[in-house]
């Protein structure tokens, strides 16, 4: 049955007052950081899931703004396959909400065998990954108690973001600082366009979720929500990887989410996508991107007002709001999905 309320619900309401704590506690520490980029040149974030989304948004961030290569690692090369990899100049970032994941963990402390120099991402103190990193940025999200990921995640990116400003990022850290009154607004809009969204997504089996530059981290996190708590085939891709073949698979029954800030350079081809989506006679429901996508797309739902290097931070948001009501209204608990814990061990 449908629950009338959710702690996931609350969660989302909570993350204004989780990101203020957040960059209050970690803009200080932008001095350690800026150590360590003396000694890195490149930047390996190891992750997994909501974590590994938020990853992707570091990565293209720091590439970006702070002028360095930054990639994704593979995990299994160090907890499976055990080889030994030149990290010599690397900062390796691991970012894990629990802090205890040990797939994460153990490979952190292999990138730091291989000569990185280490950061840890978590929201728990005293956790194994802030005691191996050389610098643990702990975010300040309080217990997390439904299993998806909301508060958690969008403290990651404020992390990511003051990791950028350690590292170089010509970025102004008061933008940082009005994150919270952002997203704030971002909870205060109406729900009629929301509503509508969640509705029309009633009935459907799969979507695809699209997004590119800094808004890809949002269409990964979005679709990974509605897999986990909606249990949908949704796909994430960046809309250069959509139309390279993808594409086919959206139709009438297969709706496509667009996400966008308002202010990117991809914000175009955004709204192209979305108009050839349209064309074909299938949904499209956007997020963010102002009036140029909510002019191409069936339904739209207003992003946060944020520069667009921030703008992610706000743009998951109404992905995560469609979520917890969808899943209501499918009779689901988005609290406790089928299968997940807070905490998932891999080798």
């Amino acid at each position: 049955m449908a629950t009338t309320t959710s702690v996931m619900r609350s969660e989302i309401a909570d993350q204004s007052e989780a990101l203020r704590a957040t960059v209050d506690a970690l803009l200080p520490l932008t001095p350690e950081i800026a150590r360590l980029a003396r000694e890195t040149r490149q930047v390996l974030f190891i992750a997994r899931g909501s974590s590994d989304n938020a990853a992707v948004y570091g990565s293209y961030l720091l590439q970006a703004h702070a002028g360095r290569l930054a990639t994704l690692a593979s995990p299994s090369i160090a907890t499976t396959y055990g080889a030994k990899v030149d990290l010599s100049g690397v900062l390796a970032v691991a970012i894990s909400q629990s802090g205890r994941t040990e797939e994460i963990v153990d490979t952190m402390r292999w990138a730091a065998d291989c000569g990185a120099r280490t950061v840890g991402v978590t929201n728990k103190a005293g956790s194994p990954l802030t005691e191996a990193a050389d610098v643990a940025l702990v975010t300040q999200a309080g217990t997390e108690v439904a299993v998806p990921a909301t508060k958690t995640y969008t403290t990651q990116l404020a992390a990511l973001a003051v990791l950028a400003l350690g590292l170089g990022a010509e970025l102004e850290p008061d933008e940082l600082r009005r994150v919270p009154e952002a997203i704030d607004g971002v909870l205060a809009q109406p729900t009629d366009q929301l509503d509508t969204i969640v509705e029309r997504l009633v009935g459907v089996h799969g979507a695809v979720v699209s997004g590119r530059g800094m808004a890809f981290s949002t269409a990964l996190e979005g679709a990974l929500k509605l897999k986990e708590a909606c249990y949908l085939h949704a796909m994430g891709l960046s809309y250069a990887d959509l139309l390279h073949g993808p594409i086919a698979v959206v139709d009438r029954d297969t709706p496509a989410l667009i996400v966008a800030a308002e202010s990117s350079p991809t914000l175009s081809g955004t709204v192209e996508l979305a108009r050839r989506v349209t064309s074909a006679g299938a949904p499209a429901y956007g997020i963010g991107g102002g009036d140029a996508l909510a002019q191409a797309c069936d339904v739209s739902v207003p992003g946060p007002d944020l520069p667009e290097w921030l703008a992610p931070i706000g743009l998951i948001l109404p992905a995560q709001l469609i979520t917890e009501q969808l899943a209501r209204r499918l009779g689901y608990n988005p609290d406790t999905p089928r299968g997940l814990g807070k905490v998932t061990q891999t080798s």
